[in-house]
């Protein structure tokens, strides 16, 4: 939806819906100032009783040839500072999800793989839920990004993958020998 007028002082006038109870950010390529001004005016009217749950933190999204998007979590950052407060993450590298699958299927982490292209997300979230991790080097991450890791201590352990192979096809090869 379109601000309710030139001013500021008319864009606090639009219309809340009484039955909000929490914002969601996700990706929204049409993300703009009056979704920004109605999710804070939201979270400033239920206080902390009105929830501020974002999909992500991924920081941008890669494309073919290098080039890239912002991604979901500059989304979240925007609201996030706006509202003063933090965002609870429902994906990536947070545990609800897998938490989630796991209550509904048979998961067994010791037969699960997390397969991605992000350290800081994917590689993350299957060490926080100890399955095996699986890096691709056609995203965002590069091996040397990794091997830099191997040597920053204990603290940055959390971040790298048990395996990588350059591209997800190099994976299919081996599972189909």
């Amino acid at each position: 939806a379109a601000l309710p007028g030139p001013a500021p002082a008319d864009w606090v006038q639009a219309p809340l819906d009484p039955a909000v109870r929490a914002v969601l950010v996700g990706f929204d390529e049409h993300f703009s100032y009056a979704k920004l001004c109605q999710a804070l005016r939201y979270l400033l009217r239920g206080g902390p009783d009105c929830l501020l749950v974002g999909t992500n933190r991924d920081h941008r999204l890669p494309l073919e040839g290098g080039a890239a998007i912002p991604g979901t979590g500059c989304l979240v950052k925007a609201v996030e500072t706006a509202a003063q407060r933090e965002a609870f993450i429902v994906g990536k590298p947070n545990r609800f999800m897998f938490d989630c699958v796991a209550s509904e299927f048979d998961v067994r982490p010791s037969r699960t793989m997390m397969v991605g292209d992000r350290l800081d997300t994917d590689i993350l979230m299957g060490n926080n839920c100890h399955v095996t991790t699986l890096l691709t080097l056609t995203g965002v991450t590069t091996l040397d990004e990794v091997q830099g890791l191997e040597y920053s201590g204990p603290l940055r352990n959390h971040l790298i993958p048990d395996f990588y192979v350059d591209s997800i096809a190099d994976l299919f090869q081996v599972l189909g020998e």
